[in-house]
């Protein structure tokens, strides 16, 4: 199972030699990024500076920097594991008889330990700072890039509830520190704590606010999924982690906090309360430039007794967002198809920042079937920000850029197998003109049917292969060849 907090993660961790203590003091303006930055880059461990200019707090670095140790943190043995642990949920079937009633009777066992549990109390509130007590210049918020805007925290899990329902969001934005009681809230378009924002701004009401760090993996893990709002992040983090999560009541705002978590910012957000935000160099790899967004003022911080800090770096791929970003495509794969279920395999490269572009590969059955999919992935949650769409048949391995690249390259006429259209972009998107929305592009890169006009020589053409039996012939005899 996943751990039940980042301390015992990181013991771990150190026991796999796959954990690196820096006692050397170190600058988290600029120096600890081009470390940690550096590190990533070379598939290197996690980090634990344990002397951070400016701070008490040991600050944990590239803790999920490699998919070995996201799928470790998470009780996995591959991505595979959870989505087909999804995919098993979801099936629809009727059970049949009495083995099939067995079935879905354990399918709902596996479930009924989901819900978070509250807890009367927690190590995150060994220690309570009110007022002018909170200083979160001493926490060692990051400078990571030449033209940042500001020191930002990176990996502050950001707890909102909607004013009229009720239900809770749980998210990751940056947050730039603005002084020693204010932080930014970069809530970007699409996101549901900036629907909750609207809301309360709409009626005239505060917004409660808890921003908790260094929490249970499969908790950070979940702060990242892209879930319908309406799905509670804490529940998706007691699938991942098989037990459910113990939550703690705040101790000034109406919200809930994971009681195994290192620190937490409470604050009551006013409306209309604006500064402006970066610039950021962010995922895309470049600068975001600066905007207003909402301004919390924090009036009480807890904490563990000896707390310490989880951040990312995030910049040009790759980064720390690699694994995350692969864990959310395998986790989602049998969600995407419930609703699409023409696609039979999909891939969101990494350089593309998971959503510039989607490979898409389809057992083609009709004509015009590859641009039915485009719409209907454009049309799906999130993935309505993809820019690209690329797909492939069945035959291709969409996790392989080279293949997808020859079937793309090869197999297209741009006249007749381009899609262009208009649409929603990532708030993030520097290349769309205007911002928010911008054009995007579906390449239908299977092979043509008759159907669809292709009738040149009698159809589309066979992919060159090698002869079955000559190449086993070949393999049989490869030692006899000293190659």
């Amino acid at each position: 199972m996943a751990y039940d907090d980042l301390r015992a993660l990181l013991r771990a961790l150190e026991r796999d030699g796959d954990l690196k203590r820096i006692t050397a003091e170190v600058d988290p303006h600029l120096e600890v990024g081009e470390i940690t930055d550096r590190v990533n880059k070379a598939g290197g461990p996690a980090l634990l500076f344990e002397n951070v200019k400016g701070s008490k707090l040991p600050l944990a670095m590239n803790v999920f920097g490699t998919d070995r140790r996201l799928l470790k943190s998470l009780g996995l043995k591959s991505y595979a594991d959870i989505g087909d642990k999804i995919g098993g949920l979801l099936k629809p079937e009727l059970p049949q008889g009495f083995v099939g009633m067995r079935e879905a009777l354990g399918k709902l066992g596996s479930v009924s330990h989901l819900p978070p549990k509250k807890v009367k109390s927690g190590p995150v509130q060994e220690v309570v700072m009110h007022g002018d007590d909170v200083d979160l210049d001493a926490l060692p918020a990051l400078f990571t890039w030449p033209e940042d805007g500001g020191s930002f925290f990176n990996l502050g899990l950001t707890h909102t509830k909607d004013p009229e329902t009720e239900v809770r969001n749980l998210g990751l934005y940056r947050l730039q520190r603005h002084d020693r009681r204010t932080i930014g809230m970069h809530w970007q378009i699409h996101k549901d704590s900036r629907n909750h924002y609207q809301v309360a701004a709409r009626r005239g009401e505060r917004l409660p606010v808890a921003i908790a760090f260094g929490c249970p993996p499969a908790v950070t893990y979940a702060s990242t999924a892209p879930l319908p709002g309406d799905i509670d992040e804490y529940l998706f983090a007691g699938f991942l982690a098989g037990k459910r999560v113990e939550m703690v009541d705040c101790r000034t705002v109406p919200l809930q906090v994971p009681a195994h978590a290192e620190v937490v910012l409470e604050g009551w957000l006013e409306p209309g309360e604006m500064l402006p935000e970066g610039p950021f160099g962010d995922h895309t790899g470049f600068y975001t430039p600066q905007e207003p967004f909402p301004a919390l003022t924090i009036d009480c911080v807890t904490t563990r007794k000896r707390p310490l800090l989880q951040s990312i770096v995030v910049g040009r791929p790759p980064t720390e967002d690699g694994p995350l970003g692969r864990a959310t495509e395998r986790f989602f794969l049998p969600l995407l198809k419930i609703i699409i279920p023409d696609i039979v395999d999909y891939h969101l490269p990494e350089a593309g920042g998971f959503h510039n572009c989607a490979i898409i590969s389809i057992d083609k059955k009709y004509p015009k079937h590859a641009q039915k999919v485009m719409s209907a992935v454009w049309g799906a949650h999130m993935m309505s920000l993809t820019k690209l769409i690329i797909v492939v048949d069945a035959d291709c391995d969409v996790h392989d850029l080279h293949e997808v690249a020859w079937r793309a390259l090869g197999n297209t006429d741009y006249a007749r197998d381009l899609m262009l259209t208009e649409g929603p972009v990532d708030h993030l998107d520097h290349a769309s003109y205007q911002q928010f929305w911008g054009g995007k592009a579906g390449i239908d890169a299977t092979a043509k049917l008759p159907e669809e006009g292709y009738t040149r020589d009698g159809g589309w053409p066979q992919m060159v292969v090698s002869d079955p039996a000559t190449a086993e012939k070949v393999t049989s005899r490869w030692k006899e060849y000293g190659l």
